[in-house]
């Protein structure tokens, strides 16, 4: 049983009935009940989460995906865990995650919690608790107006990392910023030991083209995607770390799916594009890492659902339609990548926010190729969000005939628009507050069963 403070007792019961409020009247709301806890008792957490093994998750995209990768895998070895899976991944939603799962008189013992972290919340969570292990997906740029340039990004998951300088860290050893840190920790890279393709040149808009270490261009044995890949320096020779766990063999990708071999373990990811693999492979590499089965992360993975917005599948009126979550031009490539696999016609919805959540600087689209879709069977396009008018310029300068655009601010009225038109498959490629906001008003009408 865990000793605890009346101080400690008063945060967990006011947090508890806040979140009860706001699941209840609210139909949401992960953040607040832990503001409610902290503004009580500011070190909750590392009296909340005792007993726990944590794996903290960040990076800049995959990491609700490969949260809930992680955390299907240790539920189907048979062991007690516990996730965000919301994506509430600032100090506060974490501390709501413990909140809801605690339970007085209990004693915690070799329980899992496998937990989402923002980048630049890292240093915040690591502050109170020390996880068995941390790992990094990668670093894209992303809201610029709240994290600048990579490199930024980089600086704020160090200084979380320095604050547990005895926890593992199992790293994407294709991310040339994670290579050769300087850091006290046990490190272990995954990444592609097989190319996708023939292609060894990286994108124009790319995001880490530079050497960290002499600024000379990088060169590679093959590119993933963006600047993902086997890379080294031409003149100082810094290159890829040795890679621990690895895709050793691509048998086969497609709009649906992709089978590879995680080293000698052939695996089914039903979630389609390579940036699934690359969350596969990680969650993969953590179970490795735990001990875990080889046939518990084969029947997890091949089994895995799509969650809130990460290619979710729902059905609007006899239409089958993939939500996709965007953020930031490497993520939205890789989604259009996916989407471009799909060789019958289709529709697009496009909904782009700027709000703090999304990123107030949107001028990222103009780092998208959206010309790649000149190429594919697209028939309707759809456009809303509250930037919606900067979307269809940037459209129509990729070349869609802007006499196929439906543009619809209203969610209502998007949403009738799409039972009227011509096509049964339709992708949604959305913003995160206008993915948030769609689903709740789908959910609303019945088209979601779960909004959290």
């Amino acid at each position: 049983m865990r000793k605890i403070s009346i101080k400690t007792i008063i945060s967990i019961l006011s947090a508890k009935f806040t979140l009860f409020l706001t699941k209840t009247i609210l139909k949401g709301g992960t953040t607040f009940p832990g503001r409610v806890a902290l503004k009580i008792d500011k070190n909750i957490l590392s009296k909340i989460s005792k007993g726990y093994k944590v794996i903290l998750v960040t990076g800049t995209n995959g990491k609700t995906t490969t949260t809930s990768m992680i955390y299907n895998i240790i539920k189907e070895s048979g062991h007690p865990v516990i996730t965000n899976n919301t994506g509430a991944n600032l100090f506060p939603g974490i501390v709501t995650t413990f909140v809801d799962s605690f339970k007085f008189g209990s004693k915690v013992k070799d329980n899992y919690a496998v937990i989402e972290v923002d980048e630049a919340n890292l240093k915040y969570i690591t502050e109170y608790i020390t996880p068995e292990v941390i790992t990094v997906t990668n670093l894209f740029r992303d809201q610029l107006d709240r994290y600048g340039e990579v490199y930024t990004t980089l600086n704020k998951i160090l200084e979380g990392i320095y604050n547990v300088p005895e926890t593992t860290l199992v790293l994407n050893g294709d991310e040339s910023l994670l290579g050769k840190l300087d850091l006290k920790n046990p490190v272990h890279f995954y990444g592609f030991d097989k190319a996708i393709n023939d292609n060894k040149t990286i994108e124009i808009n790319a995001d880490a083209k530079f050497c960290k270490f002499c600024k000379t261009p990088y060169e590679y044995n093959f590119v993933t995607y963006n600047h993902l890949g086997d890379f080294y320096c031409p003149n100082c020779g810094y290159k890829r770390s040795d890679l621990m766990y690895a895709v050793t063999d691509i048998i086969d990708i497609n709009a649906d799916k992709s089978t590879v071999k995680f080293n000698d373990l052939e695996v089914s990811i039903n979630q389609s594009g390579t940036y699934n693999i690359y969350n596969g492979l990680c969650a993969y590499s953590i179970a490795k890492e735990l001990g875990i089965a080889d046939s518990a992360i084969k029947k997890s993975l091949e089994n895995q659902s799509s969650s809130f917005g990460r290619q979710e599948t729902i059905n609007i009126e006899g239409k089958d339609v993939k939500i996709f979550l965007v953020k930031n031009p490497a993520g939205y490539n890789q989604s259009l990548d996916t989407i471009c696999l799909n060789k019958e016609k289709f529709a697009a919805a496009f909904l782009l926010n700027d709000n703090y959540a999304d990123g107030q600087d949107v001028s990222w689209i103009w780092d998208v190729d959206f010309e790649k879709l000149t190429e594919t069977n697209i028939d309707e396009v759809y456009i809303s969000g509250l930037r919606a008018y900067d979307m269809a310029v940037r459209l129509k300068t990729a070349g869609l005939n802007p006499n196929k655009f439906v543009i619809e601010e209203q969610y209502e009225a998007l949403t009738e628009a799409i039972k009227n038109g011509r096509c049964d498959k339709l992708y949604i490629l959305a913003t995160y507050t206008a993915m948030i906001n769609y689903r709740k008003y789908l959910h609303s009408k019945g088209y979601i069963k779960n909004l959290w």
